[in-house]
Parts: structure tokens; sequence; C-alpha cells
């Protein structure tokens, strides 16, 4: 993710290797802060706050753990708190298809559907299972990498994913099954 001497450099006091740092991981803020709260808005109010955390705080990483672990508890813990102060909104999300010659209509559309139902699963998912497969799935961290950056045990880790992946095909299983759409 970011090489350790960028963030060396940025500790030290580097105001250049900072705003490189910040940079480099801003995709990644993001995209974590999107797929737990699903929201782009607050997504991106997360993501200003997540990287201004990280501006204020870079001196308190410690190398104990990785830096990319040590951005996904600042990100997770600001959405997860975002999340519970929330109250429920409905988000409309255009998508935009293009259709060409090259593309099979039809998939895309299955395709479409399939995201959305994943999605629209995910979001179903008790706020501790979200995480762990966001974590997982959506963000590639391994069990270790998930349980340090949310402060858990490992089984407990793995418990949730187990649960979750149990919920996830519950959930899915009108898709699994071929269900009509219409």
């Amino acid at each position: 993710m970011v090489a350790p001497e960028l963030v060396r450099s940025a500790q030290a006091g580097d105001r250049d290797a900072l705003i490189t740092l910040l940079r480099e991981i801003e995709s990644h803020v993001y995209r974590t802060a999107y797929y737990i709260l699903n929201n782009e808005q607050d997504a991106l109010d997360a993501s200003q706050e997540a990287l201004l955390r990280i501006y204020t705080k870079i001196n308190s990483y410690e190398e104990k753990a990785l830096f990319k672990t040590w951005v996904q508890r600042i990100v997770t813990n600001i959405c997860i708190d975002k999340f519970r102060k929330a109250k429920p909104t409905v988000s409309i999300d255009e998508h935009d298809m293009t259709f060409t010659a090259e593309h099979n209509v039809e998939y895309e559309i299955m395709t479409g559907y399939l995201a959305k139902d994943i999605r629209e699963a995910i979001d179903k998912l008790p706020e501790h299972h979200r995480s762990v497969v966001v974590l997982r799935y959506l963000q590639d961290f391994s069990y270790h990498e998930i349980a340090e950056s949310l402060n858990l045990p490992l089984n407990t880790v793995k418990s949730y994913l187990f649960r979750a992946r149990q919920q996830l095909q519950s959930l899915l299983q009108d898709y699994q099954k071929g269900g009509v759409r219409g």
C-alpha cells in the first residue's frame, strides 16, 4: 500500500511526504467508507474526517501494526460512529450501463442485478458482521489484519465471518435459485 519510508518521512515532519501519503491512501479510504456506509456523501464526509485524523495523528502511528491496518481502523471507527448516529435514509444511486456491440446486454443486466443483490444483502447484515465482510472480501484483509483493525480476537473475526456468510447465503437464496425479476 504505502512505502514505510514515506510514513517515516511524514512522521518526521516532511510536509510533502505527508501530502503524498494522504493522496496515496485517499481512494482506499473512500472505498472502505463507501462499502461500509453505502452512501456517496456520507463516504466523502467520512473519508475527509479520516484523512484529517490521519494528518493530525500521524505521529501516534507505531510500526507495531501495518500502516494500512492503522488507517483501516481509523476509517472503520469513523464509519461505525456515523452509522450509529445516522437516521435511516434512502439512497438512490443511478448506475450507468453502457451498451455496445462488444457487450452482452443480458450479461450486463444480470451482473448489475447480482451486484445490487449482494450490496443489499451486505447492508442487511448486523454492523459487526458487515465490517468484517467489507474488510475481508472487499478490502482483501487477512483474518489477522481484520482482528487488529477492529480490535477483536481472531476467533471472533472467524466467527463473525462464518455467521455473515450464512446470513448472506440465506439472503441471496432467491438469486441463487434464479429468481425472476420484475
